[in-house]
């Protein structure tokens, strides 16, 4: 396909599809693209047909949705714009490199991605209208699973369930005291006009997202905060005074409000943590070294060793670790802590590791573990018997997309499509958009 350059037109923007009455323009396309190539997504076939045709599909949605009266609110919407931002930055590397990369401020990535936020959540809204209430019986799988083509079972990779006991190695009072004269010092520094928090932010918070933008956080909701941290920021009310220090299980910080917007906030902090001392680490290593062996001899049996774990969230479980991506303790090795993963992947079933050190993925924090290697799931092709929930999910998905193919065909029927002749020679998913 060839696409007709600004130069060759001598327009700046030009409409490329009209679906019903929704004009698609040449920018809207240009910027989704740009979405695609940040984002690393893989796309099959030419992104000139793929994009407009994608953006003509959502349209359709749209149109429908208007009709049934489907709507988000407001908060939802400034909810998603959060996390779209957020993901952007985690993607591309930083706040700053984000606004280079689309070459617009923060702010006016933020204003432009309402809309577009608005619209995915209507459109999944009304998706979910015209799937209905899918469902399954155990019967429907077996039956469906029967009928399935060797290449459309699924392969359910290596899986293994883990079982740890951790320790927390002992700060010192001291260490403690160092961090929160720390904060103190920027405090002052800050209430006295000596340095901005935006700066000391940069240089001295070890939250290195926040910090490389002068520990600015995006908005906030109560719950999306520890609660210890919520309180302090929601009380705060004068964006030039600094909060008294709050300790987290993140560490210690100090914050200061920049804005509040209906039930949500935004401020910066900088975050202080004490540094674990290594006779406090050998201390906890070899506290587990004399648990494992315990266990090892049959003297302490694991389900009894765990209630002197620190992680309280397994402790409740056997120690059993949970996948927070599945919702359920089966863990692909990649899905692991990477220091837990090397740790069990040459081990066998019911051993129990040598202490090591790792840095707990909620808290950035340095812990001690073992770990006990529950059992191992070898990669194998799906069953009904074995991973019912797998084959479950397939067939749902099967039949959900054959629902949403089929709407889009017959809404094509019935839907004023107008494509500029420079962007029909393509081979579309729905050939249906050009009128025989």
């Amino acid at each position: 396909m060839t696409l007709p350059t600004v130069a060759q037109d001598n327009v700046i923007d030009e409409v490329v599809w009209v679906v019903g009455d929704e004009a698609i323009l040449k920018s809207d396309v240009e910027q989704a693209r740009m979405y695609f190539m940040m984002s690393g997504q893989q796309m099959e076939g030419e992104p000139y047909c793929v994009i407009p045709e994608q953006l003509a599909i959502q349209k359709l949605f749209l149109h429908q949705a208007a009709i049934d009266s489907i709507e988000v609110t407001e908060q939802e919407v400034l909810n998603g714009v959060e996390r779209e931002i957020s993901m952007r930055i985690s993607q591309i590397g930083s706040r700053e490199k984000m606004e280079e990369y689309f070459g617009k401020t923060s702010t006016q990535i933020r204003e432009e991605l309402r809309e577009t936020v608005h619209d995915r959540m209507v459109v999944e809204k009304m998706q979910e209208e015209i799937f209905g209430n899918v469902k399954l019986t155990p019967s429907e799988v077996r039956q469906g699973f029967a009928k399935m083509a060797d290449d459309e079972i699924p392969f359910v990779p290596t899986q293994v369930e883990v079982q740890i006991i951790t320790q927390q190695p002992e700060i010192p009072i001291e260490e403690i005291e160092r961090v929160k004269s720390e904060l103190r010092d920027y405090t002052e520094r800050v209430n006295s006009g000596e340095a901005q928090f935006s700066t000391l932010a940069v240089f001295y918070s070890q939250d290195p997202e926040s910090a490389r933008r002068g520990g600015e956080l995006d908005f906030f909701g109560r719950g999306e905060m520890v609660p210890e941290f919520s309180t302090v920021a929601f009380n705060l009310t004068d964006p030039t005074k600094v909060s008294k220090i709050v300790e987290t299980e993140f560490g210690f910080h100090i914050i200061q409000l920049i804005e509040k917007r209906g039930d949500r906030v935004r401020a910066r902090h900088i975050l202080r943590k004490p540094e674990v001392p290594a006779e406090s680490i050998n201390a906890s290593m070899a506290k587990l070294d004399s648990i494992a062996k315990d266990i090892r001899s049959g003297k302490l049996p694991f389900n009894e060793a765990v209630y002197m774990s620190a992680d309280k969230n397994t402790r409740k479980n056997y120690g059993l670790m949970s996948n927070e991506m599945t919702l359920s303790s089966r863990f692909e090795l990649q899905e692991l802590p990477q220091e837990v993963a090397k740790v069990i992947y040459q081990m066998k079933v019911g051993e129990i590791s040598d202490p090591f050190v790792m840095i707990d993925r909620k808290t950035g924090k340095e812990v001690c573990a073992i770990v006990k290697l529950k059992t191992r799931i070898e990669g194998h092709k799906a069953t009904p018997t074995e991973d019912y929930q797998v084959v479950k999910d397939v067939m749902i998905a099967k039949m959900k997309q054959q629902k949403l193919e089929e709407w889009i065909k017959n809404k094509q029927k019935n839907t004023y499509v107008r494509i500029n002749e420079n962007w029909c020679d393509c081979e579309f998913q729905y050939p249906g958009w050009v009128k025989k």
